[in-house]
């Protein structure tokens, strides 16, 4: 069946159009709610970042989930895990998180979670799918769902993510800039990291509905280094607008993302013995970090590009760390989905244990130029048909010599083809890049 609504990361799109429109997403809740119903269990959770749409889509989605006689508990803004994690714990039969994740304030969008605390699995998205296509009704007046509010939410999560620090560990005399990037953790992060206490400064923590991912937070992580400078800090934390992507600044001011991160993590876990299998990656992966791992005798092994792909890699695997260089760290034995709080707190406890700066635990892998294009298109086309594109990959790949990479992936919602070149010349990988992008784009206009 041909899917309308779920992408790879749940459902998105702007903000009054289809089908981000409240009479959709109202749809979207009863269908869900009929589908859930069916299986016997009644509860919902409804979470939210900090845009100004999410007061328009909680009402709708809480009206829609009433009709099919279910039940909401509304979270209010609440990261995406912090949402995995409570749908877990209340045992309810999902979670529901209202979010574009790093988008800007105008797009928003719905994630599901299975009452494990995991993504809902395919046949419940094609279920619901089929769901939208019937008529929409009501249960009977006394069957009706109701709607009450989790008041201690934050306190339940901030309490688990501090849980997930070793008992032994303080972060006392560390000075850290934490940036929520005016999204659902502005109002946790902060405490988390007190209480565990460091001396936090935080930034990126004054959500007004439309500033959410504006020049702050991981997808921006410029504003978190200029902070991290001006306060003389130990390390910067950065998270996007719905709290489960990580970027980190060590105490110089450079920049660390998630491949970066994921080798922090997986080599400290080598060496204490404790890392189960391998690390999962994607085919974003950059070259350098695969060429660490060898080093270290790592398995590693890529996934489509996407938390859900790592996800569903690491359990075919058996693994527990992976993960993707735009900052989504899944560490399975803590948490079931990307946490960049819980990511951040195993960073910190590996620079605790070791005495290490960030720049030091990382400073033994350096990346290799990664340049990506976006190349506008007409048409969806195969690109592994197109013979004149598959000719510039091939004669890219003899330029490279071996020592780099070259990736072509159509956007799966935009128009657009994203081109990336690494390897260990900055000048040489801009260049074959750029090559490949004009002949991709000639060759779809």
């Amino acid at each position: 069946m041909a899917r309308e609504f779920f992408g790879t990361d749940g459902i998105r799109g702007r903000v009054g159009q289809y089908p981000m429109t409240a009479q959709t997403v109202m749809k979207l809740g009863w269908a869900a709610g009929k589908v859930l119903a069916s299986k016997g269990n009644r509860e919902v959770l409804i979470g939210k970042d900090t845009r100004i749409s999410g007061y328009l889509f909680e009402s709708a989605l809480e009206a829609g989930l009433a009709s099919a006689g279910i039940n909401s508990r509304m979270l209010g803004p609440m990261p995406t895990p912090a949402v995995a994690y409570l749908t877990s714990t209340f045992r309810a039969a999902a979670g529901i998180v209202i979010s574009a994740s790093h988008n800007p304030f105008y797009d928003n969008g719905l994630k599901f979670f299975s009452t494990e605390g995991t993504k809902l699995p395919d046949e419940l998205e094609l279920e619901i799918e089929a769901m939208m296509k019937e008529e929409m009704t009501t249960v009977d007046s006394k069957d009706l769902g109701r709607a009450r509010r989790v008041e201690d939410a934050s306190g339940r999560y901030i309490e688990f993510c501090k849980s997930t620090f070793p008992s032994s560990l303080r972060l006392d005399g560390m000075k850290i800039v934490v940036d929520t990037a005016n999204g659902a953790a502005y109002h946790i992060a902060r405490e988390v990291f007190d209480e565990l206490g460091a001396d936090v400064i935080s930034v990126g923590a004054d959500p007004n509905g439309m500033n959410i991912n504006k020049e702050c937070g991981a997808t921006a992580p410029d504003n978190l280094r200029a902070h991290v400078l001006l306060e003389r800090a130990d390390v910067g934390i950065a998270l996007d607008g719905d709290g489960d992507r990580l970027i980190m600044v060590d105490h110089r001011g450079d920049i660390v993302d998630g491949d970066e991160i994921l080798y922090v993590l997986a080599k400290a876990r080598h060496k204490a013995g404790t890392l189960k299998g391998g690390v999962a990656g994607t085919l974003m992966t950059n070259l350098a970090l695969e060429h660490a791992f060898e080093a270290l005798d790592i398995p590693f092994a890529r996934a489509g590009v996407g938390d859900r792909f790592v996800m569903e890699l690491l359990r075919e695997r058996g693994w527990e760390l992976g993960g993707e260089n735009s900052g989504h760290i899944i560490c399975l034995d803590r948490v079931t989905t990307g946490d960049a709080i819980v990511a951040a707190l195993a960073v910190l406890a590996v620079m605790r244990s070791t005495g290490e700066t960030l720049e030091g635990l990382r400073s033994d892998m350096k990346l290799y130029p990664q340049v990506l294009l976006n190349v506008p298109v007409a048409k969806k086309v195969n690109l592994d048909d197109n013979e004149v594109i598959q000719a510039a990959v091939r004669q890219a790949e003899l330029d490279l010599d071996g020592k780099g990479r070259v990736l072509l992936r159509p956007s799966g919602t935009e128009p657009l083809v994203r081109v990336m070149v690494e390897g260990k010349v900055a000048n040489e990988v801009q260049e074959i890049c750029q090559r490949v992008a004009n002949v991709v784009g000639d060759a779809l206009d």
